[in-house]
């Protein structure tokens, strides 16, 4: 099975790769970043990755929940019924992608060219105990939310409606090999960030900590206020395309990020 590919863009010239990464058995870490992990795709530093991630639920919850069968995608059945080798996290990460030349103190440049949806649903759930206000919301509940991509607005109930602003939750790199593995929360690898002002058009920089930098994704969120209050997000499947970049000119401790508008710093609450 083919598991990516890469073309040229310039016939003309050479031209930095462009490859397709999609989730599969052998293509996810669950629930963890590791500097230990195997990674899935190598490229060079300028190269760019149309990468999928998915949903963060069982197919049994979702098909409980009212998604038809037809719609949950295969590659989740798949990796949830293959995929044994799993960390304290929840979230189903592509990758890793390994990026020639990225070592140890050097900072990895991470260009979010584009997030598009994969499905035409989200999800947003809270259980007893848990989120910001347990104890106003002492019960389990459940809302599958319709997407429409055309309109990019999210149809939550009747006459509520929400424009979608879709972003990766968790992106990040290996942690350093002495950590182990890591899960949440974020730390100096970026990781579980959660943070709805990394959409297209922005762009990361993330310390790096192993060789290759090991860049992963997932946890796609259609939209999200200030925090996941319930714990949740409106909790989907994207397809991002990222561009990779070496920076041996930087230095940093922490991972820090550039909109449009706006320089976002991040540490340690």
């Amino acid at each position: 099975m083919t598991l990516w590919f890469a073309y040229s863009t310039n016939a003309q010239q050479p031209a930095n790769e462009i490859y397709q990464l999609k989730p599969t058995p052998k293509t996810v870490a669950w629930g963890y970043y590791d500097a230990s992990t195997q990674p899935v795709l190598r490229i060079e530093s300028g190269d760019t990755v149309e990468l999928q991630s998915l949903i963060t639920l069982s197919p049994t919850r979702l098909e409980g929940a009212g998604v038809k069968p037809n719609q949950v995608e295969q590659s989740l059945r798949d990796i949830y019924k293959e995929v044994t080798n799993k960390g304290l996290g929840g979230h189903i990460l592509t990758g890793p992608i390994y990026i020639e030349g990225a070592e140890s103190g050097d900072v990895l440049e991470v260009r979010i060219k584009s997030i598009k949806l994969a499905i035409p649903y989200a999800y947003n759930a809270f259980s007893p105990g848990r989120g910001s206000l347990p104890e106003d919301f002492p019960y389990a509940r459940m809302r599958i939310i319709p997407l429409d991509q055309q309109r990019m607005m999210a149809h939550f109930a009747d006459d509520i409606e929400l424009p979608l602003n879709p972003f990766f939750g968790s992106m990040g790199v290996a942690p350093p090999e002495v950590s182990g593995r890591i899960s949440a929360p974020p730390w100096i690898h970026a990781g579980n960030l959660d943070n709805k002002e990394l959409v297209a058009g922005t762009t990361l920089y993330i310390p790096v900590h192993a060789r290759g930098a090991l860049f992963l994704a997932g946890d796609g969120h259609a939209g999200q206020g200030n925090g996941e209050v319930d714990i949740t997000a409106m909790e989907t499947s994207l397809i991002g395309t990222f561009q990779f970049f070496v920076r041996k000119d930087m230095k940093q401790r922490w991972p820090r990020a550039e909109t449009t508008t706006d320089y976002i710093t991040m540490g340690p609450a």
